[in-house]
């Protein structure tokens, strides 16, 4: 039960296996950067493939928020795990594909938003619910994926975006059964493992300076804001609220 990388047919597969719900602590987040910029620069690896293990409940459940609840000076340590993770995606050497079921909450938006491509389960809702944690973030890379009035109601709400909206809006690829993530997936993925390394690290160069403003410091710009609201009475309150009924807090 951890995080772990299985380099394959030219993809490495990285899976999360973290009860119990893939969310993520501080120092978790401060591995990943290191094991995403590991796989992706193995002269062996054509394609990255994120994915969670098949038992877990859902792709990724973003921070861990019992630890922000009993450590909020642990802030600035979980803010630099996840700029780094995401940033590690999006300037991996090769293409990043992340497969995704169930839920993708916080910090799973911002690798799926990072990401090159995004192949989903059919049960799978992308999420940010940021405001009734008491944090900011994952607008920038949301933003990546989807339009700006969705990603606007997404976040003021707290709401779910479904899959099948999240590929009419562009942002998914394929939709495909639960049972068959895995296999459609790696299917996906050896297309583009196929292909010439050198071609794949330029395409992924020439691709990212094409994007018409910087995803990472735009996360960056929303960070402060999150360290602002962290340090708000209303944060406290919202973090316990979750921690002791799992449900918003009422303002």
């Amino acid at each position: 039960m951890a995080i772990t990388t299985e380099i394959r047919d030219r993809i490495a597969e990285i899976v999360f296996d973290v009860p119990p719900v893939n969310a993520f602590d501080s120092a978790t987040w401060l591995s990943l950067p290191a094991i995403i910029t590991a796989a992706a620069s193995n002269p062996e690896v054509h394609c990255v493939l994120i994915r969670a293990a098949d038992t877990a409940r859902g792709f990724c459940g973003g921070v861990d928020i019992k630890e922000m609840q009993a450590h909020p000076e642990r802030i600035t340590l979980l803010n630099r795990g996840n700029y780094l993770t995401f940033r590690a995606v999006r300037e991996a050497e090769v293409p990043v594909v992340s497969a995704v079921h169930k839920f993708v909450i916080g910090g799973g938006i911002g690798i799926c938003g990072a990401s090159d491509v995004i192949i989903a389960a059919d049960d799978a809702y992308f999420s940010l619910p940021e405001v009734d944690r008491g944090a900011m973030g994952g607008a920038s890379h949301l933003s990546r994926m989807l339009p700006l009035h969705k990603v606007r109601a997404a976040f003021f709400t707290g709401g779910n975006i479904p899959a099948a909206e999240a590929h009419r809006l562009g942002a998914v690829e394929r939709v495909v059964p639960r049972a068959d993530l895995v296999a459609e997936a790696r299917a996906f993925a050896a297309q583009i493992a196929g292909k010439s390394r050198k071609a794949l690290v330029l395409a992924k160069e020439a691709l990212n300076g094409l994007e018409p403003r910087d995803v990472d410091r735009g996360y960056r710009w929303e960070q402060g804001f999150t360290l602002e609201m962290y340090m708000h009475e209303d944060s406290q309150k919202s973090r316990d609220a979750f921690v002791e009924t799992g449900q918003a807090a009422k303002f």
